[in-house]
């Protein structure tokens, strides 16, 4: 990953984390959002380990490194995810992308309040108009979902969705900082992501047996290893670049892909609203990773 530039990261992590939106769909109704969770980072963490054993890399942490891991991954893979299955069970994908793009903002003023990073009024703006921006794109979902008696609970996932994910991206800056190896920590934080979800599940009742559907398959696969390996390791390496709160704006970008994929598959027609939300979406972007 260090090879790559930092938009080329950036565009990894935008193009396919804006598919993963509709993927997810083939996924939730097929299996509980907590077993459907545990085997996409199930199946990630041990691709990830395999690829660390085979470069011989080392995989021998102390008991409080395995903590901060288990923080790491529960917290980023598991606890997070699991809410963001059970919001898109009850409001459309579209919303849930909405919230995910307030993460810049989440994750930069943690950043601000943990580590002392320095927040420029120019990220704060930036964010308040990519914000902007994307609600707008969005609203006339926000009228559809006005009158489900489900929106409130979907929109509840969806905040404890972003709350956690930024939670978790402070926590592995913070691992980084210490240096705890990179693709090692990444392999166990999904491991234990997916081991978090395993008692949850359990104590539901839920059976773990996948359905014999090529749908749910594929979409699983692509989840673990294009949706999960490929992408969360550009986005960790970007964040170790630039820091946690730039970072976040993959939160904001993404939802214009999931805006075209709803398009092309999901037969959304765009107005007038819908091209400024874009045109906002961008300049909060532009405003956000500008250097002073």
């Amino acid at each position: 990953m260090h090879r790559f530039k930092n938009w080329q990261l950036l565009a990894i992590c935008v193009l396919t984390w804006g598919t993963t939106w509709y993927a997810i769909t083939y996924q939730v109704g097929r299996v509980a959002p907590e077993v459907g969770v545990a085997l996409r980072f199930a199946l990630a963490g041990a691709v990830v380990l395999a690829s660390c054993v085979m470069r011989q890399e080392r995989l021998r942490f102390t008991p409080a490194e395995h903590g901060l891991l288990a923080l790491q991954g529960s917290l980023m893979y598991g606890v997070a995810y699991i809410c963001v299955y059970h919001a898109e069970k009850h409001l459309f994908s579209g919303l849930v992308a909405v919230g995910y793009s307030a993460s810049p903002l989440v994750t930069g003023i943690g950043a601000r309040s943990l580590f002392g990073t320095r927040l420029p009024w120019r990220f704060v703006w930036g964010g308040l108009l990519g914000l902007t921006g994307v609600a707008l794109i969005f609203w006339p979902e926000f009228g559809k979902a006005a009158g489900n008696r489900d929106t409130p609970l979907g929109a509840l996932f969806t905040v404890g969705a972003v709350l956690l994910s930024a939670a978790g991206s402070l926590t592995a800056s913070r691992n980084r900082a210490h240096d705890l190896p990179f693709w090692p920590s990444l392999g166990f934080g999904m491991l234990y992501g997916a081991a978090v979800c395993v008692p949850v599940a359990l104590w539901q009742g839920q059976s773990f047996v996948p359905p014999a559907v090529a749908s749910w398959w594929i979409s699983l696969f692509y989840l673990a290893l294009a949706g999960s390996v490929l992408t969360f390791a550009c986005f960790l390496t970007l964040q170790e670049r630039i820091g946690p709160g730039p970072t976040g704006t993959v939160g904001v970008m993404t939802p214009l892909l999931a805006l075209t994929v709803s398009m092309a598959f999901e037969g959304f027609h765009p107005d007038a609203s819908t091209f400024v939300g874009a045109a906002l979406a961008v300049a909060g972007n532009v405003l956000m990773l500008r250097r002073a």
